[in-house]
């Protein structure tokens, strides 16, 4: 018996056979994996790309400050601005203006910063936060040297009388003891930076706060909850390890700050604690941007073995950061 087929009606497409749809899926499986070896390549490019900088940053400052380390008591001196028998001598009090002067803006800063991102995340009408949000993060975009200027010639002016009333009704305190006009000190340096850092832990507060579910949020506020009740139920604990973030990396552009401190700050070269008393803290990068025009052979060294110092204490820092943020992990947004 002969077998007849029924021709395709005219004008319909025809079907497509089974080799065809094989051979084009398996194309399109070669082609992914192709490009998941292409971005898995680059992105491990990427990451060994910042440690080999890392690397090299290390290297280079090693090298360079190894002449002013191995170097004697005599050749150290002959350097006109050096203070101190040896490089660690010289670099001590400058570590300790550095943290001084960029702890004191992280206490200033971080509140302030937590207020403002709670205020945009979840107390603002959306329109006002918008607003504010990007007000907030034009903020970082300003040079640091028009931050010095404002430092220097509008806000010393407004914090003498401040600094004089806690002179004389707290000066049996060190802290705000022997206060002299103008106000070029420690804490006029630490309230400048404090405005610097700011735009970048409220920006990542802010994003860290608007992550928390919404669940969390409308149960805390289900069980009788306040809107603060809520927000330190809430949101607080989940953004815990993000603000720790945002706190480090204000902490991180505090500790390398150099034009803004070095136009407000009256340099000294002490372990002293008077934050209002002029002349007795300096930090390791503004002392490097104003001694390095003059400097030349074994006094480039010392200034590098200072940023050699620097750059250990950045390290050290962002290590313990990760610490922190490691360990509160599983309590906080972080995972």
């Amino acid at each position: 018996m002969a077998v007849t087929t029924t021709p395709p009606p005219r004008g319909a497409a025809p079907r497509p056979s089974s080799d065809a749809g094989d051979t084009a899926a398996a194309r399109a499986a070669s082609t992914g994996r192709l490009a998941g070896r292409v971005f898995g390549a680059l992105s491990t490019g990427a990451g060994v790309l910042i440690l080999v900088t890392l690397a090299a940053v290390a290297v280079f400052l090693v090298l360079r400050a190894w002449p002013a380390l191995t170097a004697s008591r005599e050749e150290l001196e002959a350097i006109s601005w050096f203070n101190g028998g040896s490089v660690a001598q010289y670099v001590g009090p400058l570590i300790f203006g550095t943290l001084l002067a960029s702890v004191l803006a992280l206490l200033l800063a971080v509140p302030v910063s937590i207020g403002i991102a709670l205020f945009i995340s979840h107390y603002a009408p959306r329109r006002l936060a918008q607003g504010l949000g990007y007000l907030i993060d034009l903020l970082a975009a300003i040079p640091s040297v028009v931050y010095g200027l404002w430092g220097a010639l509008w806000l010393i002016g407004r914090l003498d009388p401040v600094f004089a009333w806690l002179s004389s009704n707290l000066g049996f305190v060190p802290l705000f003891a022997d206060y002299q006009a103008p106000a070029k000190n420690i804490m006029s340096a630490s309230v400048v930076l404090a405005v610097m850092i700011l735009p970048i832990i409220t920006a990542v507060s802010r994003e860290v706060f608007l992550q928390t579910p919404r669940l969390h949020e409308e149960a805390s506020l289900a069980l009788g909850a306040t809107r603060w009740e809520m927000v330190r139920q809430a949101v607080l604990p989940f953004g815990r390890s993000g603000v720790i973030s945002a706190s480090m990396l204000g902490l991180g552009r505090a500790l390398g700050e150099t034009m803004a401190v070095l136009m407000v700050i009256s340099p000294g070269f002490l372990f002293s604690f008077f934050l209002l008393k002029p002349g007795q803290q300096q930090t390791i990068a503004a002392n490097i941007a104003s001694k390095f025009p003059e400097a030349s052979g074994l006094s480039v060294s010392a200034l590098i073995a200072t940023g050699l110092a620097l750059f250990v204490i950045t390290f050290v820092v962002n290590f313990a950061a990760r610490w922190v943020i490691a360990r509160r992990a599983e309590f906080s947004g972080a995972n």
